[in-house]
């Protein structure tokens, strides 16, 4: 059985990162973007970071590009403008494909596990993923949902 522990991803910085370093972890995997309609929702995404980090939540940002142009930077000038707008300290990855041959392996398997619009789409920036202590995912939520608005599902899942 297939979960988000048997991946690996470039972060932001270059470096390789196996998710099954969070294992035991509750994970929301965002497919974010900097020039957004829905960008401001970084904000949002790292108070919910920050409010349950230490009882076992992380946040991955995965930026993309596919949609409308909306994350043209480079690695680096996407990290420098997260953080500068936004302070996010939550783990950001390089810059990637969801959609199409070349989506990210993670995000092949995160639509076969949750549709939404076919197993084959991620319909547009901001797209999240709630995703157990095991590595399975849990939920999928549209960009339009925001991040506050997943806290009572991310505390179902947390140890008290």
């Amino acid at each position: 059985m297939t979960s988000l522990h048997d991946f690996s991803a470039t972060a932001i910085d270059g470096t390789e990162q196996q998710l099954a370093d969070y294992k035991g972890k509750v994970v929301l995997v965002v497919n974010t973007a900097t020039h957004c309609g829905f960008t401001p929702q970084f904000k949002g995404l790292e108070s919910v970071y920050k409010e349950y980090v230490d009882r076992g939540l992380v946040v991955l940002g995965f930026p993309s590009d596919q949609f409308g142009h909306q994350n043209p930077e480079d690695d680096a000038d996407t990290a420098t403008f997260c953080e500068k707008n936004y302070g996010v300290t939550f783990p950001l990855f390089s810059v990637i494909d969801v959609n199409g041959d070349d989506a990210h392996p993670l995000y092949k398997w995160l639509k076969e596990e949750k549709g939404g619009l076919g197993p084959s789409k991620i319909k547009w920036n901001f797209t999240k993923f709630l995703v157990d202590t095991e590595g399975n995912v849990v939920k999928r939520y549209g960009s339009t949902t925001t991040p506050e608005k997943i806290k009572g599902d991310i505390e179902k899942l947390l140890p008290a």
